[in-house]
């Protein structure tokens, strides 16, 4: 890796360090979007170890500062749901380019980094399935218990439709790995016999 790239992860983890939200990780409080970009990048190795710079960048920063803007600043329905993450998608997207830019990489190097951020042209574009493969593995792995216990049984086997389908066939694989609990092992068989 060069030492731009190594500039630019360290200012995106020092942001990450900066997420009030704690979790207790092997007797460590961490920040947890610190935890989380960990996550994606263990989940990338398994994915794609030769990945460039700029996807483990854009995967590094996939959450980028998103504590500062919380799920209930906007309405807690559907309509405000995905308002919100529209409007995280593209705030990440752009200070994570400004960090690219700012560290040394290219106009287009910077931009390929947002538009992973902001998912343009899932399933056509490679990097940009393998982030959102990444994405749904950290769920699957260290969000759906959680998840599973503040939802219902018909709304938790629709998220894992729609997780799922967003996935590529290597992600799949990666999927059916993840370490679960008995219940959310059947929730996952449920959603894929539908």
């Amino acid at each position: 890796m060069s030492p731009d790239y190594y500039k630019a992860l360290t200012l995106i983890d020092e942001a990450h360090s900066q997420d009030p939200k704690k979790i207790k990780v092997e007797d460590e409080n961490l920040p947890y979007e610190l935890h989380y970009a960990k996550k994606m990048t263990s989940y990338l190795e398994k994915r794609n170890p030769t990945a460039p710079e700029i996807v483990r960048l854009a995967i590094r920063a996939q959450h980028f500062r998103r504590w500062e803007i919380p799920r209930d600043s906007y309405p807690m329905n559907k309509v405000g749901y995905h308002a919100w993450r529209t409007y995280l998608k593209k705030r990440q997207a752009d200070q994570a380019s400004q960090i690219c830019l700012d560290c040394g990489y290219s106009q287009e190097e910077a931009e390929k980094v947002a538009s992973m951020i902001r998912k343009e042209n899932l399933k056509k574009d490679e990097e940009t399935q393998t982030l959102e493969d990444v994405a749904c593995l950290v769920f699957l792995d260290d969000q759906f218990e959680q998840f599973e216990k503040e939802h219902n049984e018909d709304k938790i086997v629709t998220i894992l439709r729609k997780t799922w389908g967003k996935m590529s066939e290597k992600g799949h694989e990666l999927a059916l790995q993840v370490p679960m609990s008995d219940r959310a092992k059947e929730l996952v068989g449920k959603a894929l016999s539908q």
